[in-house]
C-alpha cells in the first residue's frame, strides 16, 4: 500500500495553498483591514471563518465522499445535482473566475508598466493562458510543477511582503470606519465571502484527490486523510497571509486613506516601502497567485466535464482555456459586473451543500433534508443575485424585511427554519418506517 512521504505531503499542501491563493485573496484583506482600524482582530476573525474555515470544511466534506462534487449532490437526485455542479464549475471556471485571474493579475502587476490598453492585455493573456494550458494539460504533474517549484517562489515573495507589513508598517493602526463599528465580526465574516474560496474548494476537491491518486495512493481512507492534511496546510498558510495583509491595511491609513480598493492599498504600500522594486515584487506575487489558481480551476473543469460528456480531458482543457482567453479580453469591469450577481447567488447554495454533507450522519433519509433545504436556499440565492445585479424592483418587499437582509444574509433564518422542519419530518417518517 503506497503512502506519501513527509516532503510529498508538504508539497501537496503547498499545491493546495497555491490553488486557493488568487488575486482576490490578496486584494480583499488589505481593504478590510483599512476599514476595520482598531477593530482589526475582530474583523480578521470573522474574515478567517469564511475565507479559511468554510473552504477547509468543504475540502473535508469532499474528501469524505471521495473528492467529487457529484457525490455531495447525490441526495438531490441526478438531474438537480448535475445542474448545480455545472453552474458552479462554469461560474468558477471559464465564464468568470478563470478569466478574472488573468485580468486582475494584468491590471495589478503588468499595467503599471505597460499601460492598461487592449494590445498589452491581449499579449499578456496569451502568455498567461499558454502557461495555464502547459501546467494543466497533465494533472498528474501538478504536485511537482506547482507544489515543488512555483509555490516556494510565491511563498518567498509573500514572506517578504508579509514580513514588511509586520516589521515595517507604514504607520499606526487607524480609526475604525462606520461600517465596522457596530459588528466588526459579522462584517468581516461577510467580507470573507469575496474570496469565493468555498466555491473554489468545491471544484478543487477533485484536483487534490486526483493528485494524491496519481502519486500511487489507492486506499480511500488514505486519500481522505491526505486531502484533509493538505487542506489544513493550505488553511494555515492562508490564515497567515490574511492576518499579515489585514495588518498592512490597518496601518496604511496614513498613506492610503483615500484608496478605494485593495489594489490601491497594496500598490501604495509597496511603492512607499520598496519603491519600484516593490512594484516588481507585487507583480511577481499577483502573477504567480493568479496563475496557480487558473491552473487549478482549469484542471478541475477538465476532470468534471470530461467525466460528464464523451470528450477527453485534454479537449476540455484546451477549449476552456481558449474560451477564458476570449472572455478575459472583455475587460475587468464588465467581467466583474456580470460575475458578482451569479457568484452571490451560488454562495448560499454552496454553504448549505457542505453543511448538510458534513452532518449526513444526522439524517435518516438525506434526500428528505437536502431537497427542501436546497430548494429554499435556491430561492433566496436568486433573490440575492437579483439584488446584487441592481434589480431591486424585482425583489419582493418581504425579502427585504427578513432578519439580516441588509447584510445579504436574509436567506439564513428561512433556510434554518426549513432545516428544522425537515429534520423533524425526517425523524418522524423514519420512526414510522421502523415501527411498520
Amino acid at each position: 500500500m503506497t503512502r506519501l512521504k513527509g516532503l510529498d505531503l508538504l508539497a501537496l499542501g503547498f499545491m493546495t495553498f497555491a490553488l486557493f491563493l488568487g488575486a482576490g485573496n490578496i486584494i480583499f484583506p488589505p481593504s478590510a483591514g483599512l476599514a476595520a482600524g482598531q477593530s482589526l482582530w475582530s474583523a480578521a476573525l470573522g474574515f478567517l471563518l469564511t475565507g479559511v474555515g468554510l473552504p477547509l470544511l468543504t475540502v473535508v466534506a469532499l474528501a469524505r465522499v471521495g473528492g467529487g462534487m457529484d457525490r455531495l449532490t447525490a441526495p438531490l437526485g441526478r438531474g438537480a445535482g448535475t445542474l448545480l455542479a455545472v453552474a458552479v464549475y462554469l461560474a468558477i471556471g471559464p465564464l468568470f473566475a478563470t478569466p478574472r485571474t488573468a485580468v486582475v493579475s494584468f491590471e495589478m502587476g503588468i499595467a503599471p508598466f505597460s499601460g492598461n490598453t487592449a494590445i498589452p492585455l491581449f499579449a499578456y493573456t496569451v502568455l498567461f493562458f499558454s502557461a495555464t494550458l502547459f501546467l494543466a494539460v497533465n494533472p498528474g504533474q501538478l504536485v511537482n510543477r506547482v507544489g515543488k517549484f512555483i509555490t516556494p517562489v510565491l511563498l518567498a515573495a509573500l514572506l517578504v511582503l508579509g514580513g514588511a507589513a509586520v516589521l515595517a508598517p507604514a504607520g499606526d493602526v487607524g480609526v475604525t470606519a462606520e461600517s465596522y463599528r457596530n459588528s466588526p465580526l459579522l462584517k468581516g465574516f461577510l467580507e470573507g465571502y469575496l474570496t469565493m474560496d468555498t466555491l473554489g474548494a468545491l471544484v478543487f476537491g477533485i484536483v487534490i484527490a486526483t493528485a494524491i491518486r496519481d502519486r500511487g495512493v489507492s486506499d480511500p481512507a488514505l486519500v481522505t486523510r491526505y486531502s484533509v492534511v493538505a487542506g489544513a496546510i493550505a488553511a494555515l498558510g492562508l490564515s497567515l497571509v490574511y492576518l499579515a495583509l489585514f495588518y498592512l491595511g490597518a496601518t496604511s491609513q496614513g498613506i492610503a486613506a483615500e484608496a478605494q480598493n485593495g489594489v490601491q492599498i497594496l500598490t501604495t504600500y509597496v511603492q512607499h516601502t520598496f519603491g519600484t522594486p516593490g512594484s516588481l515584487l507585487l507583480a511577481v506575487v499577483i502573477t504567480l497567485a493568479c496563475l496557480t489558481t487558473a491552473v487549478g480551476l482549469t484542471t478541475a473543469c477538465g476532470e468534471f466535464f470530461s467525466s460528464l460528456m464523451p470528450v477527453s480531458y485534454r479537449t476540455v482543457v484546451v477549449v476552456f482555456t481558449l474560451f477564458s482567453l476570449l472572455v478575459a479580453n472583455q475587460g475587468l469591469t464588465q467581467l466583474i459586473s456580470v460575475s458578482v450577481p451569479v457568484l452571490v447567488g451560488l454562495y448560499p447554495l454552496a454553504i448549505m451543500l457542505v453543511a448538510l454533507s458534513l452532518l449526513d450522519g444526522c439524517w435518516v433519509s438525506p434526500r428528505r433534508i437536502f431537497v427542501p433545504v436546497m430548494a429554499v436556499t435556491l430561492v433566496f440565492g436568486v433573490v440575492d443575485g437579483l439584488a446584487a445585479a441592481g434589480f431591486n424592483d424585482l425583489v419582493p418587499v418581504l425579502f427585504t424585511q427578513l432578519p439580516l437582509a441588509a447584510q445579504s444574509m436574509g436567506w439564513l433564518v428561512p433556510v434554518l427554519a426549513t432545516l428544522a422542519i425537515a429534520f423533524v419530518m425526517d425523524r418522524l417518517l423514519g420512526q414510522r418506517r421502523l415501527a411498520s
